[in-house]
């Protein structure tokens, strides 16, 4: 079964793959998205190093002037995506969207090239310096109080998380027009963000078009703005890799052990006192979010908060059978099928077992690695899962996916990472 599976996802990353770039999955996605494409080069470098460094290659070759990668890149024309390249004003070969996703890229390039050196060696040295330019364009245009700040729930990864209830209700999305949506008629409704949070998200969008993406009027003047835990630790962890990859190569770390240290110092205006664990905080007013989202649990992946999260993990490992949920089941806006407010995520478990393992929760992480494992081999290579049942939901034969499975959650994967 454990061969049989293998080869399903090795299988699955094959077919999505356009060219030089992965799909996350066919019709419901079918362009380049940041982290979706770096969980690809990390499952093609279980049978693929080659393809696995093209397609880390091929997103930072749309890396904007200013540092920025952006979440999509629009290779080619497909009319029946939206919102599409002409919805987000970038004229440019190939469009992208204006805004960034979460920075997996400098850590799952490090596990790329650990795994082979000699053959990585060339393609890290091309990397380094566009890694760096994005690493400082976070510093310099979503760091505040050392925490890592989104400017669109899309941003962040966690598109519908209840994180951004509070300061979305700021937002007006009653002028953004008549349009259709798409990912409807690929997965079903239930599974999906809401009509009034899809204006929200287009007037954000329009937004940003209109000033033309200047990041100093977005900084100043956009409704949206909120601190996310998930992105906080995705980069603390990130500019701890690349300050390795960085020795690596010979090259003077000191500006990124700058910043680690503001990020650790940050990781402390995370913590909800009140409510005793990691929490967004919207920037426009100061008030945390009180939604525990399943990005307060990659604090051990980022190195940081000792065990405080542990008793949060142990209560919401008992209360599913298929954990992480991205929203704690004793909230009552948990929704165990809609997207980022109840859902499982293999690719988010996979984060947080890895940083459970270095912080010596080894039992913890294994137990975290075969309930994951479990879902997928009964359920299929979806997108994300029930976390109460197990039930598939979102786009199938999914690219993220089948890539843990092959370097983290298959029997086979033991020792990997």
């Amino acid at each position: 079964m454990t061969e049989q599976l293998d080869q399903q996802a090795r299988d699955i990353m094959t077919g999505n793959d356009r060219g030089g770039y992965t799909v996350p999955t066919s019709g419901l996605y079918p362009y380049q998205w940041n982290w979706d494409s770096m969980f690809a080069a990390w499952g093609f470098s279980t049978f693929d190093r080659a393809r696995a460094w093209v397609e880390a290659e091929t997103l930072f070759a749309s890396q904007w002037e200013n540092g920025m990668v952006p979440h999509i890149i629009f290779h080619r024309e497909v009319p029946e995506y939206f919102p599409g390249p002409e919805v987000w004003g970038r004229e440019r070969s190939p469009a992208t969207s204006g805004i960034s996703q979460p920075p997996v890229a400098a850590t799952l390039i490090r596990w790329i090239y650990e795994a082979d050196r000699a053959e990585g060696a060339a393609h890290l040295r091309a990397l380094y310096p566009k890694l760096l330019a994005w690493h400082r364009w976070f510093m310099a245009h979503r760091c505040e109080r050392g925490m890592i700040v989104v400017t669109h729930p899309w941003e962040s990864g966690r598109d519908n998380a209840a994180d951004w209830d509070a300061a979305m209700a700021n937002v007006d999305g009653s002028g953004v027009g008549e349009y259709t949506r798409r990912d409807t008629s690929h997965v079903d409704g239930s599974m999906r963000p809401t009509k009034e949070q899809y204006d929200r998200y287009l007037a954000l969008v329009h937004f940003g078009r209109d000033c033309h993406w200047d990041e100093e009027v977005i900084r100043q003047s956009s409704p949206f703005r909120v601190a996310d835990p998930g992105m906080s630790f995705i980069f603390l962890r990130a500019c701890r890799d690349l300050a390795a990859l960085g020795a690596e190569l010979g090259e003077d770390t000191s500006e990124i052990a700058g910043w680690i240290a503001a990020l650790e110092e940050g990781a402390a205006s995370h913590w909800n006192p009140e409510r005793g664990h990691y929490d967004s905080v919207d920037i426009r007013t100061g008030r945390f979010s009180g939604a525990l989202s399943s990005g307060a649990f990659l604090c051990w992946y980022a190195g940081v908060g000792g065990d405080a999260m542990l008793p949060a993990l142990e209560r919401i490992m008992q209360a599913v059978r298929y954990p992480v949920p991205s929203l704690d089941p004793a909230d009552p806006r948990f929704d165990a099928p809609r997207y980022w407010r109840g859902p499982m995520w293999g690719m988010f478990n996979a984060l947080i077992a890895r940083g459970l393992a270095e912080a010596g929760h080894g039992a913890i992480a294994e137990d975290l690695r075969r309930r994951t494992a479990e879902c997928i081999a009964r359920n299929g290579f979806y997108e994300y899962f029930n976390p109460v049942t197990g039930a598939p939901a979102g786009g199938g034969l999914f690219t993220w996916t089948a890539a843990i499975w092959l370097t983290w959650a298959s029997p086979a994967a033991e020792g990997r990472v």
